[in-house]
């Protein structure tokens, strides 16, 4: 049965993100450990990366828990919006961090330090080792569900990044530059940063209420507008439930006097939406409209 099916693969999608998170954590410890004993804040950074990594992962399963509760009384749109509060707070805390070693990173390139490069290579071999195994367990996941998808690219992401840690430890064996593990520091700071301020801007933006990205307003108030009996379109207001979702409501002005038409110009008007701009959630409020006593507001203007 189809129904039976998706269950068995959520449930299977929450263990393998469990599974990942105790890897990370695990990681996280022994990298941080490492980095502080060796004296290598390349390691220590990319530890922090896989903290961050861990936070992700609890938010993906507490979002997968949360979404699945009915809307209520108190939550008439549902808890949906449970994740994006979640991944701000996690992402605040990862920029934060990142500019605490961004400025340690530049402490250290200006002192004298000693840096274990082998302590390095295989601390950093180990993570690119477990970065890159979880990616691969939760590639399948990743193909049905966005959720999953953010933690597996993060886990891709993450292996590059040991990857870049073990490079530098493999260049200080070599030609003893203790500069490059500051150097790399700097650059997987850089690297969370670029992440996370696009996401965190993205976040803000549904958490106020902002119109969708990809939509632009004035070309769907006009495709509104041009639905055939329709005078003009206001108090528009279109928003993002969360990352998926979009909702719209509006008054719509009716030149038909007959009622009669009103159900077909809401139908046609509903359809232009979903199969045009993917709002599929709308509210739309009918208005008659007197020829004689008003000509069609402005949009965005109020209705005489």
């Amino acid at each position: 049965m189809p129904h039976d099916h998706v269950h068995v693969d959520e449930s299977m999608s929450d263990k393998r993100l469990v599974f990942s998170l105790m890897l990370n954590l695990l990681l996280t410890i022994i990298e941080v450990v490492a980095g502080v004993f060796s004296g290598s804040l390349a390691l220590i950074a990319d530890g922090v990366h896989n903290f961050g990594d861990c936070g992700s992962f609890v938010i993906a399963l507490i979002a997968r828990k949360i979404g699945r509760l009915p809307s209520d009384t108190r939550r008439t749109f549902g808890y949906r919006r449970a994740e994006i509060i979640g991944a701000l707070i996690n992402l605040t805390i990862l920029a934060i961090t990142s500019l605490y070693l961004l400025c340690e990173a530049a402490v250290q390139l200006m002192s004298e330090h000693t840096v274990n490069g082998r302590t390095m290579v295989v601390t950093a071999g180990l993570a690119l080792f477990v970065n890159t195994a979880t990616a691969a367990l939760l590639h399948a996941g990743s193909r049905g569900n966005m959720n999953v998808r953010a933690a597996y690219l993060h886990n891709l992401a993450d292996s590059l990044s040991s990857l870049g840690v073990v490079l530098a430890g493999v260049a200080i064996l070599w030609f003893g530059t203790a500069w490059i593990d500051a150097a790399m520091t700097i650059l997987v700071s850089l690297y969370v940063l670029w992440q996370s301020v696009p996401d965190m801007r993205r976040a803000i933006h549904i958490l106020m209420e902002g119109a969708p990205a990809d939509i632009d307003t004035e070309e769907l108030l006009a495709a509104m507008q041009g639905v055939n009996g329709v005078a003009e379109v206001h108090h528009l207001h279109l928003w993002e439930l969360d990352e998926h979702e979009r909702a719209l409501e509006a008054h719509v002005v009716v030149k038909d006097p007959d009622l009669g038409r009103w159900p077909a110009i809401k139908l046609e008007i509903k359809s232009q939406l979903g199969s045009r701009f993917h709002v599929h959630h709308s509210t739309l409020e009918l208005e008659g409209w007197d020829e004689e006593a008003c000509q069609p507001c402005p949009p965005g203007e109020r209705h005489c």
